[in-house]
């Protein structure tokens, strides 16, 4: 194994940091084990070199390559499925009465592979479809990563992972598409817009959102990332709207969000 030097590992833990917000400080063996084989295969002997690399990648490819690498993009349909009863039960009959214009605008901050916001678009076509007139119900999802975003937009999965959504889901909403292989189906798909984007980025929203699902993500950042990020969250969302985390993450007291339940928290107005 490669052994990183202190000024090697203190540099990643600020540039990661600083562009990402990503905290790595806790991180050290982890980093080691999952990056010596991968910089050796670059030919790189020590870190400072593969450091200058990552700064200097203008494509995003190899920064991409790198924060695969050190976080963990593992999710699953239903996963932590209290939020989507919640969700589906709750929040839904809350805010329709709200949406005058029934446009529902949902963002998926840290989609991964797709199953979350796939989750979400069954639960709005079971609750909206019907309606007339019609809804706008389509959701926004990014991720930092395109590799799991490109992922996410072929909608494909292994027919094992579909194992514990409702047996009506899997018969209305995937397809087969190879063997043990199912697709989500094409109508659900075009519900979903993907796009990459870095959640310390300024936070641009034509319209507010009614729910924001930001789950399993703030694991990586320090208190005032995460306060920062959810304040900006704050501010691009509709009154009464809701925000999810994932279930081992909270809002830091005191806080705009009112408390709901855990990981739940609402806007107020």
């Amino acid at each position: 194994m490669i052994k990183m030097r202190d000024d090697e590992f203190k540099y990643l833990v600020s540039m990661v940091k600083s562009k990402y917000g990503i905290n790595l400080q806790e991180k050290r063996v982890l980093l080691e084990g999952r990056l010596t084989n991968y910089i050796t295969e670059k030919g790189f002997s020590e870190y400072m070199p593969y450091i200058k690399l990552l700064e200097s990648d203008t494509t995003g490819r190899e920064v991409t390559n790198f924060l695969n690498r050190v976080t963990t993009n593992h999710t699953y349909f239903m996963r932590e499925s209290e939020h989507f009863d919640f969700f589906r039960d709750k929040a839904l009959p809350s805010l329709e009465p709200r949406i005058r214009d029934r446009d529902f605008r949902i963002w998926c901050a840290a989609s991964s592979t797709g199953e979350e916001p796939y989750t979400l678009a069954m639960i709005l076509h079971d609750y909206f479809g019907g309606k007339k007139p019609p809804w706008d119900k389509r959701l926004l999802a990014t991720d930092l990563s395109q590799k799991v975003l490109d992922q996410a937009i072929a909608g494909k999965y292994p027919a094992q992972s579909i194992e514990k959504i409702p047996e009506r889901w899997k018969k209305k909403y995937f397809t087969k598409a190879g063997a043990d292989v199912v697709q989500v189906v094409e109508s659900i798909r075009r519900e979903i817009t993907y796009r990459k984007f870095n959640l310390m980025d300024k936070i641009i929203a034509k319209k507010p959102f009614h729910v924001i699902f930001c789950r399993n993500v703030m694991i990586y950042f320090d208190m005032p990332t995460k306060t920062d990020l959810v304040d900006r969250m704050y501010d691009v969302m509709a009154p009464g709207g809701y925000i999810f985390l994932g279930q081992t993450e909270t809002i830091a007291k005191p806080s705009r969000f009112n408390y709901v339940m855990p990981s739940v928290y609402q806007k107020g107005g």
